[in-house]
Formats: structure tokens, C-alpha cells, sequence
């Protein structure tokens, strides 16, 4: 696999590359192949069976990627499951060399080795480079097994045709530096449809202080927020979260946390300009204390109290009344308990929105605090697409599909 005269693509430098290795004679390849991905700035992590251990050993990847090797599934003292990390860390995984042994096992949907266990446990496009004897290619099962992984939406580099370790002549060699290379391109291009584009999606319910302990704020939990980011990262955007809640880690995912309405609108405009989209997921309070105490009220120092209350200015259009965000397209949202298409439309006009997903807080099975969600997106110009109960996760696609076509290039 010379890679003298093989440039890195320019779309995979940069990205988390998970390189797994199985035991074939081909692993000693792959290793200047890990070696030219690092060099052009790609993160590279290497996970290995115990067979390819045999051929190549740990300390040679390592070195040339500068990362521990993931050898077995058991995480040490005090860190997470080595290959639920590479699941989620990773933007992309290959397999190379892929051994007829370790394509039956992903096709089975095993998962007892590193290898197996961090493919069931990924989140992004999976390219597999096979590599073995002549005979073992051309057999039927292999042949049935790989048509199952490119079912799955795994992409296969076919191996090249040639000399064998064996000694035969035929396919089964792995592929070259540029063949596997131009699929990993292939791999990640539909996947990531938001590189080069800036995100930014607010979540969470904002808080308005009482006194320095209370604050008044509402049921929302941050859950549609972060799905929507995290769909966003994982198809290459530059994302930022403005939130007031708390999230899992995100490797994609710049957070930057709020808590009032205030402070929301001027991470908005510090945060938007030059992005191309806003999903405003927030629960922004409609009013606030005219009035906060700056020490903790004492119940027993205040047998009654009455709280003035004033609106708070809304977030989106004072936004859209900036010239500075013209060129965002802003989604926002809205949380209904009847007329959800004439309630959302009028807030499209009055908060210069070009898009609202609406959804039905009367339903006991979605919305806030739930792993579901469902609801209508609408766009200003008439356009409407029913979002059928789904998981906040997978809805938080289906409205980037719809919206992605909208944006402008």
C-alpha cells in the first residue's frame, strides 16, 4: 500500500478515523496507512483482535498515531467501555484489514471483541477493506455476508487481484492506499451534508431569578436541543449549543450555558453571526420577576408575597429585527395545546422565522422530559411535513433533511 504518491483527501483531514485491524497478513499495510492519516491532521485512534496482535503489535500503531491501542473490551479503572468511547468518538471507522473471519461476525451482529463491539456501538459510516485467500473471496457465504454489511449502508472496498501470501494467484489482496481512501470519501459525503456549515441550536428552559436560590422557569428539559445539535455535529456542522440545561459530552458540540432570557439573546448574537442556521429548541420564559431580591427571601420574614411579574422580550425577533442575522435561516419552536398549525404559523410572522416545528404538549407520550417526540414542521411559504412520533434523536434528522435543501450555499 504505497502512499508515496497518494495525498490525504482534503475531506478526511481533520475527522476522528477509528482504524480497526483484523488478523490478517495485511495488517503490516495498514500501519503507514494510520501513519499518513495522522500526518494530515486526521485523529487517529486503532483498536485491534488478538489475531491482528500476531502480525503487528500494538507499540507500532501507537507510534505512529501518538494514541493507546484499544486491545481488549474491558475499560480500565475509572474510564468508559473502550469500544462504546469509539462509537461515539468516532466521525468514521475502517476496517483494514477486513478477514473473512471478522465480516461473518459483523454480519451476524456479534459483538465479542473490540473490533465487533465498537462497529455495534458506532454512530457513523463504516468503510471495510477486505483482505484474504482467493478461495475464501470467492465462496458464496462471504459473498452473502458482505451484501448484508452493504445492505447495513456499509460501504466495501474490493479487494485488488494479484499475488497472495498464500501463493496464489487472484483476488484477495487488499486494496490500495488510493482505492480505500476515495471510499472513506464516498463513506462520509452523504453522512456529513453540514460540513462547512455553522449551527447553532439553543435548548432548555431559561430561568428567571426570584432571589439568589429561586427562579421561575418551566418543564423543559434541554433533551430536543441537544438531539438536534448532536444530529447537526455528527453530520459535519460546526455546532454551538446555548442551553440552560445539562447534557451528555459531545466530542462536536461547543456548549456555551445560560441561564435567563437576557443572557440567551446576547450569547445569540455574539454566537450567530457568520452561521448559516439557528434551531431555537429553548423554552424561553414569557415573563419574569419586574424585580429580583438580591438576598434569599426568608419565609419567616415574609408571611405573604406577591411577585410582579413583566414580559420578557422575545429572543428570535429581536434577533430578526437585527440586520447582522438576515442571512440565518432561523427554525424556531413551538410548544401547542390545540390549533397547532394556526398558533405556529402566527408565530413564523410575528418572530421572522422561515420555519417552525410545532408540537402537542396535551400528549402525555411526547415532548418534555420524554425520549419521544412528534409534531408538524412548517415553512413560511406554505410548505408543511407531518413528523411522526419518533425519538428526539432520529425526529432531530428528519428536520435537518427538510431543512438542509432550504439553506443557502
Amino acid at each position: 500500500m504505497p502512499l508515496d504518491a497518494t495525498p490525504i483527501p482534503i475531506e478526511l483531514r481533520g475527522l476522528r478515523i477509528a482504524l480497526l485491524v483484523s488478523g490478517g497478513i495485511a495488517a503490516y499495510k495498514v500501519v503507514d496507512l494510520a501513519s499518513a492519516l495522522s500526518q494530515a491532521g486526521c485523529q487517529v485512534r486503532v483498536a485491534m483482535t488478538a489475531a491482528a496482535m500476531r502480525f503487528v503489535g500494538p507499540p507500532t500503531f501507537q507510534g505512529v498515531t501518538g494514541k493507546p491501542v484499544a486491545t481488549g473490551i474491558w475499560p480500565a479503572d475509572g474510564t468508559p467501555e473502550p469500544h462504546v468511547f469509539l462509537g461515539d468518538w468516532a466521525q468514521l471507522i475502517l476496517v483494514a484489514p477486513a478477514t473473512a473471519n471478522v465480516i461473518g461476525r459483523i454480519a451476524d451482529g456479534r459483538s465479542d471483541d473490540i473490533v465487533t463491539a465498537t462497529l455495534l456501538a458506532a454512530r457513523c459510516p463504516v468503510v471495510i477493506a477486505p483482505a484474504m485467500n482467493d478461495a475464501m473471496w470467492a465462496k458464496p457465504a462471504l459473498q452473502e455476508n458482505l451484501t448484508k454489511l452493504r445492505h447495513r449502508g456499509i460501504t466495501v472496498v474490493e479487494p485488488e487481484t494479484g499475488h497472495l501470501a498464500s501463493g496464489h494467484e487472484g483476488a484477495g489482496r487488499l486494496a490500495g492506499a488510493s482505492a480505500i481512501l476515495n471510499a472513506m470519501v464516498h463513506g462520509i459525503r452523504a453522512r456529513y451534508d453540514l460540513a462547512g456549515r455553522r449551527v447553532v441550536v439553543t435548548a432548555g428552559g431559561t430561568r428567571e431569578p426570584i432571589d439568589p436560590v429561586r427562579f421561575i422557569s418551566n418543564y423543559s428539559s434541554g433533551k430536543m436541543g441537544f438531539a438536534l445539535a448532536a444530529a447537526a455535529a455528527d453530520r459535519g456542522a460546526k455546532v454551538t449549543l446555548i442551553t440552560t440545561a445539562n447534557h451528555p459530552e459531545h466530542n462536536g458540540i461547543d456548549v456555551q450555558r445560560v441561564d435567563t432570557a437576557e443572557e440567551m439573546l446576547a450569547e445569540l448574537r455574539s454566537q450567530l453571526r457568520g452561521s448559516d442556521l439557528l434551531l431555537m429548541a429553548a423554552a424561553v420564559g414569557d415573563f419574569r420577576p419586574a424585580k429580583a431580591s438580591d438576598r434569599k427571601i426568608r419565609r419567616e420574614e415574609t408571611p405573604s408575597l406577591t411577585l410582579e411579574l413583566e414580559p420578557i422580550p422575545d429572543v428570535v425577533a429581536s434577533l430578526a429585527a437585527e440586520p447582522a442575522f438576515a442571512t440565518v435561516f432561523r427554525v424556531g419552536f413551538a410548544a401547542e395545546d390545540s390549533k397547532l398549525d394556526a398558533k405556529a404559523m402566527e408565530k413564523v410572522k410575528r418572530k421572522g422565522l422561515q420555519a417552525i416545528v410545532a408540537n402537542d404538549i396535551s400528549r402525555r407520550d411526547i415532548g418534555f422530559g420524554s425520549e419521544y417526540n412528534a409534531g408538524v414542521l412548517l415553512f413560511a411559504d406554505g410548505a408543511r411535513h407531518e413528523l411522526e412520533k419518533a425519538t428526539k434523536r432520529e425526529l432531530a434528522d428528519k428536520i435537518l433533511d427538510l431543512v438542509l435543501p432550504r439553506l443557502k450555499r
